[in-house]
């Protein structure tokens, strides 16, 4: 059967779903992206087409069907609607990154970096550096503490955890630090945050960006201004830091020193990528790293509030297994496997993403349907991750369900797979779970955490969408885990 028998919500003019959007944006309905893919899953099957515009998509919200299409990859799957990123860069003369590049460009980037940041054990090298972080993350929580009026509880911890995860992917790309914990961050710091917040407070912007045609900017220009405006400081930003390290770099070098460093010298040493190049993958690379860390670790924190005894029994298997006062490095992470389960937990609960893009390279038959070529899929990851039959009791928080008991006892892959599946998968996990293990291990010791408002679990009262989900704001108060 061909695509045109999917079934689908009917097809609105350009006008119409700008205008859909927009209300959704105003009216407050946060959870319009992943939950629409869930209701529209109840009312048209676990296949379906939609339009955003000009953009006919199928969408997938089946386990087995979304392992099918991510197995049929070829050496290069191609992304889907990246063209407004594409179309900035041509516009500005700059590289793409891995994320917008495609073909034989993204395959060279992807050969290069993941030989410095894929594998854990050339990730373990970072924790000295992450560990540094959380010690100034748990310096700053005292000192907002002795500010605050009752002389314990911090307000909106998930900025702090924003400014965690920025200095600790900066530190780890840039190999210096930002200030961003400081008492008083930097200008360019600043500058720059102002400049993430646009792009991802808008995410309207880069949904508009793609799906109005060129023709029509002229009289709708607001979103693709925005959507350059935010991608010009982004790049700005990326490229002082850049350069501030090659000139230390080249100093060493023209007095005849030994350099070593991390990935930024690797990568300006081995010259495998242009300086443009290296410029764009920093960038992207930033931009993914800070949002996705801060808020899975505010997700994880909101469920351990929402679940104190979920919360006491992570506490004592880390005192059990690494001591009360322990600074853990990556070795020890495989000593608390409730911790590990925890953000797996979290990631099905919440993920990254509500869903992630392909376009088939090759026809492609699908849930009976023929999906020809060229096509724009969407696979629903955060539907398949509320299905019982993926996941028992699924709107449930239960970390101990990723604890495998035995060699058989293993969660299923796909029902929930946060960080994508394959050669074109999440570049930078390892990083963000190493970020998100160590500060949940040394977190637990200095305080309880507390949602703001208590209102039921599912996410649909609780979160805010914007390219990926946070909850709302959480306070922080000391705890006597006796």
């Amino acid at each position: 059967m061909s695509r045109s028998g999917i079934a689908g919500p009917s097809s609105n003019c350009l006008f119409n779903h700008l205008r859909n959007c927009r209300n959704v944006s105003e009216s407050g309905c946060t959870m319009y992206i992943p939950t629409s893919s869930q209701k529209h899953t109840r009312e048209y099957g676990k296949i379906f087409k939609s339009h955003f515009g000009p953009q006919f998509v199928v969408s997938i919200a089946d386990r087995d069907m979304v392992a099918q299409v991510l197995r049929a990859e070829g050496a290069a799957p191609q992304r889907a609607n990246m063209g407004s990123w594409q179309e900035y860069r041509h516009l500005r003369g700059r590289s793409t990154g891995l994320i917008s590049a495609e073909g034989e460009q993204w395959l060279k980037m992807r050969r290069v970096l993941r030989q410095r940041i894929l594998k854990p054990r050339d990730v373990a090298i970072f924790s000295g550096e992450i560990n540094q972080v959380i010690a100034d993350l748990i310096k700053r929580i005292y000192i907002l503490r002795s500010q605050a009026e009752d002389g314990e509880t911090v307000t909106s911890i998930n900025d702090l955890f924003f400014k965690y995860s920025m200095e600790g992917v900066a530190t780890i790309l840039y190999e210096s630090r930002l200030g961003c914990l400081e008492n008083s961050v930097p200008q360019l710091t600043v500058d720059y945050i102002e400049a993430l917040g646009l792009m991802f407070s808008m995410f309207k912007t880069s949904m508009y960006a793609g799906a109005i045609p060129r023709w029509l900017r002229p009289f709708v220009p607001k979103p693709w201004r925005e959507f350059c405006r935010s991608w010009d400081g982004l790049f700005k930003f990326s490229q002082i830091h850049v350069d501030n390290k090659l000139r230390d770099i080249q100093c060493h070098m023209d007095r005849g020193e030994t350099v070593r460093g991390g990935l930024l010298s690797c990568l300006f040493l081995s010259q495998e990528l242009t300086l443009e190049e290296i410029y764009a993958n920093m960038t992207e690379m930033l931009l993914a790293g800070v949002d996705t860390t801060s808020f899975t670790l505010s997700w994880a924190v909101y469920l351990l509030a929402r679940h104190p005894e979920v919360q006491q029994t992570v506490y004592r298997e880390i005192v059990k297994n690494l001591g009360e006062r322990h600074v853990p490095t990556a070795a020890d992470v495989p000593k608390v496997p409730l911790v590990r389960a925890l953000l797996k937990e979290t990631l099905r609960l919440f993920p990254v993403l509500p869903g992630n893009g392909r376009i088939t390279q090759e026809d492609l038959v699908v849930g009976g349907y023929l999906i020809p070529k060229g096509t724009q899929l969407a696979l629903c990851h955060y539907a398949t991750s509320y299905e019982d039959e993926n996941f028992p009791r699924a709107k449930e928080f239960r970390p101990e369900r990723w604890l495998r008991k035995g060699s058989l006892d293993r969660v299923d892959n796909f029902g929930s797979i946060p960080f994508g599946f394959g050669v074109r998968s999440c570049i930078g996990r390892r990083i963000a779970e190493l970020e998100i293990h160590l500060v949940v291990i040394q977190s637990n010791n200095i305080g309880e955490k507390h949602p703001q408002e208590a209102p039921s679990l599912y996410p649909g009262s609780t979160a805010s969408w914007q390219v990926t989900s946070l909850p709302k704001p959480l306070l922080s108060s000391p705890v006597s885990h006796g």
